[in-house]
């Protein structure tokens, strides 16, 4: 009587199989992403869009800052031509002065202000700061030169009669102070993102085969060993 060659299911040695972990337990697969125009980029246009309009508003208030508080230039006539009163004042640089350091405050409230709306930021979220606040500006300036005073010297002049001094118009002869509000807002809101922003989360290490909790094979018999 012979014992069969084939070992029985029930007998196979512990080491012959390796039990591999599953990278995605619960048998969830990998998380696909969303495409370009997911609901997520969706949302961040809309918020994007969102802001450019409040932003573009809120340069009504600005104008209105500005007029109030930028020097006024005062303007003589004699019936021949309009002078300055006071030909070494300096009211018509503090005209553009104010304007840009009124707008640069407005970048610093309008770029913490957004970071405080939205910290995981996004591309969207910058364009409608950079533009809504370009927009404001822009607003605030013609604003300003609309309530302020009359445009028409000559005529303004003809009005007051000679010798009575008015204010010239409300002027940014300086443009670049237009750049103020984005630039101050962007600067401010990329730094508050950097500094106290969402981070990317580390990548999981997934255990392989050899480094899983299977039992260990057996040793093999050294070369002295075998021969005793």
């Amino acid at each position: 009587m012979t014992a069969p060659l084939t070992p029985s299911p029930h007998h196979q040695p512990a080491h012959d199989s390796w039990p591999v972990q599953d990278p995605y337990p619960g048998g969830a697969g990998p998380a696909e992403p969303h495409g370009e125009d997911g609901p997520g980029l969706k949302t961040e246009v809309r918020q994007a869009a969102v802001i450019a309009v409040a932003l573009a508003v809120c340069g009504a208030l600005l104008g209105l800052l500005w007029l109030w508080l930028a020097p006024h230039v005062p303007l003589i006539s004699d019936d021949h031509a309009v002078y300055l009163k006071d030909s070494e004042g300096e009211q018509a640089v503090g005209v553009d002065g104010m304007f840009t350091l009124l707008a640069a405050g407005f970048g610093v409230l309008s770029g913490l202000v957004v970071f405080l709306v939205r910290r995981a930021g996004g591309i969207p979220l910058v364009v409608g700061l950079a533009l809504g606040a370009l927009l404001g500006a822009v607003v605030a300036w013609r604003l300003g030169v609309w309530l302020g005073p009359e445009q028409d010297v000559a005529a303004h002049a003809r009005q007051v009669g000679k010798g009575v001094t008015f204010d010239a118009p409300l002027e940014l002869k300086a443009k670049g102070a237009l750049l103020a509000w984005p630039v101050v807002g962007l600067l401010v809101h990329l730094g508050l993102t950097a500094l106290f922003g969402p981070r990317d989360p580390e990548p999981e290490f997934v255990a392989g085969p050899e480094f899983s909790d299977g039992p260990a094979p057996a040793p093999h018999p050294s070369h002295g060993e075998s021969q005793k």
